[in-house]
C-alpha cells in the first residue's frame, strides 16, 4: 500500500497512463518503501519513484526510461537489462546494485553513489556522471564513450576492458 492504493492498483492505472488510456495515472511513488519488492519487468516508464526505498528490490528487466528516481535507495537492487534511458537517478544509492546489461543511455546519474555496483556491459553512452562515486565497481565493457567524464574519479577502477571516450586518459591514483 502506498497512499491508500495497493501496489497493483498503481502500476495498473500507470500502465494506462503510458498508453495515453482515459482512466491512466501516472504512478506517484515518492517516498514508498518498496525494499525487497518484486518488479521484474515492470512497466514504470516516466514514473515518480524520488526518495523511494528500494532495497534489495528486483527490478531485472523493468522498463524505467524517463522515471525520476533521484535520491532513491536502490541499495543490492537487482535492475540488470533495466532500460533506463533518460532516467534520472541524482543523488541516488546504487551501492551494490546489480546494473549488468542496463540501458543507462542519456541518463542523469550526477552525484549518484554506484560504489561496488556491477555494471559489466551495461550503456553509459551520453550519461551525465559530474560526482558519480564508481569506487569498487566493475565497468567491465562498460560503454563510455560519447560521455563527459570530467568530475569523476575512476583513478581505482580496472578500466582494462571498458570502453572510454576517445583521447580520454586515466588520472593517476594519487
Amino acid at each position: 500500500m502506498h497512499e491508500g492504493k495497493s501496489l497493483e492498483e498503481i502500476l495498473e492505472a500507470h500502465i494506462e497512463f503510458t498508453r495515453a488510456r482515459e482512466g491512466g495515472v501516472r504512478a506517484d511513488l515518492r517516498g514508498a518503501d518498496l525494499s525487497r519488492a518484486e518488479l521484474s519487468g515492470a512497466m514504470l516508464t516516466y514514473a515518480d519513484l524520488r526518495g523511494a526505498r528500494l532495497e534489495r528490490a528486483d527490478l531485472r528487466g523493468a522498463k524505467l526510461a524517463a522515471a525520476d528516481l533521484s535520491e532513491a535507495n536502490l541499495r543490492g537492487a537487482d535492475l540488470r537489462n533495466a532500460d533506463m534511458t533518460e532516467t534520472v537517478v541524482a543523488g541516488a544509492d546504487l551501492t551494490d546494485a546489480q546494473l549488468g546489461g542496463i540501458e543507462f543511455f542519456r541518463a542523469e546519474l550526477t552525484g549518484a553513489k554506484l560504489c561496488r555496483a556491477n555494471l559489466r556491459a551495461s550503456n553509459l553512452r551520453d550519461a551525465k556522471l559530474h560526482g558519480a562515486d564508481f569506487r569498487g565497481a566493475d565497468l567491465t565493457t562498460t560503454i563510455l564513450r560519447e560521455t563527459d567524464l570530467s568530475g569523476v574519479d575512476l583513478s581505482t577502477n580496472d578500466l582494462s576492458k571498458t570502453l572510454l571516450p576517445a583521447g580520454w586518459k586515466k588520472p593517476d591514483a594519487s
